[in-house]
């Protein structure tokens, strides 16, 4: 954000502290340390006072937080009036039971995934008071990039890859890609995009 595209100042957050360690030292190692700062705390509430923040932004962060309410009200609070919400996250496609292969690759991930589908974000962003609020399904673009990148993994990535990290993860990783790829395919799985703005007033 800072470096990239201009910000006069970012403040990164995370409830993981390895997380943040990280992006201090990269932070620092840029030169950046002062126009950006970073903030480790538990889940819950947001650690920053009502109306601090022009922008924020999320990626691939949102479906782990179960309560999307009161998610969204979080978000909503901290952004300034007229400040805009952005994001990228994982979804799925609709609010029921996920199919056994969803579920398949959830366990394959390991980790916490609370997906919603779209709708259901949309909804929670309105609740929360956003306008003009945009949901833009990127499955299409994303089940593609994901084959390629199986592929290369798969092909002439894979020696090099598992000279580094070992061949037993680049197969684990190898099959949690194949799992992503049916759910991918089969319009379950739905990478989408997000966008939403604090009236003024």
């Amino acid at each position: 954000m800072v470096e990239r595209h201009g910000a006069a100042h970012a403040t990164g957050f995370d409830v993981e502290r390895p997380v943040i360690e990280t992006a201090r030292q990269r932070a620092a190692a840029r030169g950046l340390s002062d126009r950006a700062n970073f903030v480790q705390a538990p889940p819950g509430p947001l650690p920053f006072a009502d109306a601090s923040f022009d922008v924020v932004f999320s990626k691939d962060a949102l479906l782990h937080v179960p309560d999307k309410d009161g998610l969204f009200a979080e978000i909503f609070r901290v952004l300034k009036p007229g400040g805009v919400f952005a994001a990228s996250n994982w979804m799925i496609s609709h609010d029921g039971e996920p199919s056994p292969e969803m579920k398949a690759y959830v366990a394959a991930e390991g980790l916490s995934f609370t997906m919603a589908s779209p709708s259901r974000y949309a909804q929670a962003m309105r609740r929360a008071g956003f306008a003009d609020v945009s949901v833009r399904d990127r499955n299409p673009w994303y089940r593609e990039v994901a084959r390629e990148e199986l592929a290369r993994l798969k092909g002439p990535l894979y020696p090099v890859v598992a000279a580094a990290v070992g061949a037993a993860y680049v197969d684990k990783n190898i099959r949690t890609w194949e799992a992503m790829q049916k759910v991918l395919d089969s319009g379950e799985h739905r990478p989408t995009h997000l966008r939403g703005r604090k009236p003024v007033g």
